[in-house]
């Protein structure tokens, strides 16, 4: 079968390396992709927002299977436009993204059918929200409602800095109308997990879980980033939880998303917090996460085209997926000054020593024979281990043999647990 992977980052990358271990697979495109999947799959310049580039792309060359990486094309309802075409694609309908769409919505979800999240206020208006910023406690977590590309969440710590960040959301328009709303949320205490699930509409099989690192530098400091690296399994989600994420928050979300005449398909991401009051969702996701999916899908021994093709036929309740025992781990290279500004174009240096673990690349481009930055995360380096430490000793020596200028990498991924 002919399988078109829509976007062009390390997510991307490995879901295309995990699809050709399908024997059931012949050919990949990407679109665009970048210069590490030019690799694996035949790129083709179209935008991943493209909706309709992409669905005459399909139609001409008979593509069996689309496979939507980013959030960007699922909101704006690209598999909505495939299936009027009769196009199989694996990924939500924009009614059901709306649930990464709008943290508005996804707050009040969750508040309407008692899945533990939070407590929140939504605003539309900086000056309310300024008035009231104190009735939170410091500190407070203030969400644009909209798309922000990973980085519309950020914990201010005083008043003044929450202050500021309601005016550089909603009145510097800072991430553009994805600030016409903001969501304010008490502060959860805890330990962060990553539980990304197959849903067929009806039936949710959770994946192995991780944790991601969303901090900027070592020792979890600096500004929240789209993740920094991540590891699987997460060291504190034992079988209790396990169980109490189940019955509480996915079982619930998927059925409730079918009574709200919104059935979820494809991949649902459960960003959580483990509190003393039990689990709480802290976001959905609408698609795999990135950097968590770059550790995850190492652990996967099932057939991943088979499990998309049971979410799309409805028949995920007859699967049985299997995952390695193993540990992986997987570490974000980024440009310097990510995630705020960056300079692109900066040959990458050593790539063809790093043969111990696999290198997802996320930001680069192939051009006049060299590989270049062309992003804000710019490789990913991911391994698996019989523990944690062994899939951490191999990641940071790749990493070693690999450079360019102003690269920037945590250094404690695996280590803060």
């Amino acid at each position: 079968m002919k399988v078109l992977v829509v976007g062009s980052g390390g997510r991307e990358h490995a879901i295309i390396w995990k699809l050709l271990q399908s024997p059931k697979v012949s050919y990949v495109y990407c679109a665009p992709g970048n210069g590490g999947i030019r690799q694996m799959a035949e790129c083709v310049d179209i935008k991943a927002d493209d909706i309709e580039g992409l669905c005459q792309f399909a139609k001409k060359h008979k593509i069996d299977l689309t496979v939507v990486g980013p959030e960007l094309p699922l909101s704006l309802g690209i598999v909505d436009v495939f299936e009027k075409e009769g196009l199989r694609i694996f990924g939500p309908r924009k009614n059901a993204a709306i649930i990464e769409s709008s943290k508005a919505f996804a707050k009040d979800f969750m508040q309407k059918y008692g899945i533990p999240t939070a407590q929140y206020k939504i605003y539309e208006d900086a000056t309310k929200a300024k008035e009231q910023i104190d009735s939170f406690g410091f500190p407070v977590v203030i969400k644009a409602d909209g798309l922000a590309a990973g980085k519309g969440v950020i914990i201010a710590d005083t008043k003044e800095e929450a202050i500021k960040t309601i005016d550089m959301v909603m009145r510097d328009r800072h991430f553009g109308q994805a600030g016409d709303k903001v969501v304010i949320e008490e502060f959860l205490q805890g330990k962060e997990a990553s539980i990304l699930a197959f849903v067929d509409g009806k039936t949710a099989v959770p994946m192995v879980s991780a944790q991601d690192y969303k901090r900027t530098y070592d020792g979890d400091l600096g500004l929240n980033t789209g993740g920094m690296g991540a590891i699987s399994p997460a060291p504190h989600y034992d079988e209790k939880v396990a169980t109490d994420v189940m019955e509480e928050i996915i079982k619930p979300t998927v059925e409730a998303m079918k009574r709200e005449n919104r059935p979820y398909k494809g991949v649902l991401y459960f960003g959580l917090m483990i509190t003393k009051d039990g689990p709480k969702v802290i976001e959905y996701n609408c698609r795999f996460g990135d950097p968590e999916t770059e550790a995850v899908l190492l652990r996967l021994e099932s057939d991943l085209v088979e499990i998309m093709e049971a979410v799309l036929d409805e028949k995920l309740h007859e699967m049985d997926i299997e995952w390695s025992e193993n540990a992986a781990m997987c570490v974000v290279m980024a440009s310097g000054g990510y995630p705020v500004s960056f300079e692109k174009g900066y040959e990458i240096k050593g790539l063809e020593n790093a043969e111990q673990g696999i290198v997802f690349h996320a930001g680069t481009k192939y051009i006049d024979g060299k590989i270049v930055t062309d992003g804000g995360r710019v490789l990913i380096f991911s391994a698996l281990g019989k523990t944690l430490d062994e899939a951490r000793a191999i990641v940071y020596a790749d990493m070693e043999k690999v450079n360019f200028k102003d690269c920037h990498y945590r250094r404690d991924v695996g280590l803060i647990r």
